[in-house]
């Protein structure tokens, strides 16, 4: 008699239940030495921020699968992305990792040693395969050989530690000329290496490093030569500067001045700390995740800094306050920055800049009021 048990393994991928899909995995590069040296209590924190980042990095709508130490893989179900979409798509997170250490590499009450000397950075594997999907309990699980093949390309012979790794298997889904043109900002070479039980996995890989170019820097003048993905405004408020800095820090007088806010909701034992979060829900619904960076004083003037999560039109944008001391008034300038470097979409770089900047506009304006309205009451 002919046995019933059908080893599913010999069984075509139209009879099995996987499914194609993009593998999407960043890495964070110097975790182990980090927490080594600056200890669990203090590197748990700076690297759930960073995750976070990525996650927030996250525009061409990936699945979170699971996030295992130092990396997070992503998956995306059906047709690969174009290359271009994936180009972007390491851009923005590399950027925004980039530019949330920048901030915080100067930051006076992080502890020795500084993160300059970590180097923290990013390495990304792009993959596309068939996968099944498994649940257990509340968890998904990926499987099949293409999520390993994924994972074990994270250790490879590449000599760097940012970088974006492509294999063949998406490549293949790709036109070479598209993928020449969009790696034009720097240089694309072929790789290779040799796993056990998987054999030989060939691939190309690109170094992230001239993105750096792109990093904020946030001693230098932020022009818009330099940094065309941003925007400043001014005002001069009628009151002094240490009155306008605590409305700025104020979370409870947030929905007063930043517009079409309804509510705050933020920890009120945490007030005023660096690396505060709180929420900002919206008068159309929706919510909008703040978090304090950095408050700094110059000889010249006081920077106030903050970034914005949970915003898909720019995600992981920064906004600087600098704030300089005219008699009782106030010399305020806000800018805007955000990473987004190649979308090659007409809503996000016309119009979505051009309704960032009228919101920001308004908030200011609603911000100059306020402050004057309160100078006036307290010297009354």
């Amino acid at each position: 008699m002919e046995s019933a048990v059908t080893n599913l393994s010999f069984l075509s991928q139209e009879a099995d239940d996987s499914q194609p899909a993009l593998l999407f995995i960043p890495d964070i590069s110097g975790f182990t030495r980090f927490m080594h040296e600056n200890g669990v209590r203090y590197s748990r924190n700076l690297i759930a921020d960073l995750l976070e980042i990525i996650i927030e990095g996250n525009i061409i709508n990936m699945e979170l699968c699971e996030i295992q130490g130092d990396a997070i893989l992503f998956y995306k179900l059906g047709d690969p992305p174009s290359i271009e979409a994936i180009v972007s798509q390491c851009k923005q997170i590399f950027l925004d990792f980039q530019n949330y250490l920048k901030i915080m590499q100067r930051d006076r009450a992080l502890p020795s040693p500084q993160l300059s000397e970590n180097k923290l950075t990013l390495k990304i594997v792009v993959h596309y395969g068939r996968i099944s999907i498994t649940q257990i309990r509340d968890y998904t699980k990926l499987m099949g050989t293409d999520v390993i093949v994924a994972h074990r390309l994270l250790k490879n012979n590449i000599e760097g530690a940012e970088y974006v790794l492509l294999t063949e298997g998406y490549l293949n889904t790709q036109k070479q000329e598209e993928v020449e043109k969009c790696f034009g900002w720097t240089q694309l070479k072929e790789g290779a290496n040799q796993y056990e039980h998987l054999g030989e996995v060939k691939y190309k890989y690109a170094f992230l490093t001239p993105l750096r170019l792109l990093v904020t820097d946030p001693e230098a003048e932020h022009t818009t030569a330099k940094y065309p993905n941003t925007f400043s405004l001014k005002a001069k408020i009628g009151a002094p500067l240490e009155l306008v800095l605590r409305v700025l820090q104020n979370y409870r007088l947030k929905p007063k001045w930043l517009y079409k806010v309804k509510r705050a909701v933020y920890d009120t034992k945490k007030i005023n700390r660096i690396g505060t979060n709180y929420l900002c829900e919206m008068e159309k619904g929706g919510i909008i995740e703040m978090q304090t960076l950095q408050c700094r004083e110059t000889p010249t003037r006081i920077e106030f800094i903050e970034k914005i999560a949970n915003f898909k039109m720019f995600p992981n944008a920064l906004l600087f306050f600098y704030l300089q001391p005219a008699g009782e008034e106030t010399l305020l300038t806000l800018e805007f920055h955000y990473s987004r470097v190649s979308v090659g979409d007409y809503f996000y770089d016309i119009f979505g800049r051009k309704q960032i900047k009228g919101f920001m506009k308004t908030s200011l304006l609603q911000l100059k009021k306020l402050c004057e309205k309160l100078y006036q009451t307290r010297k009354k």
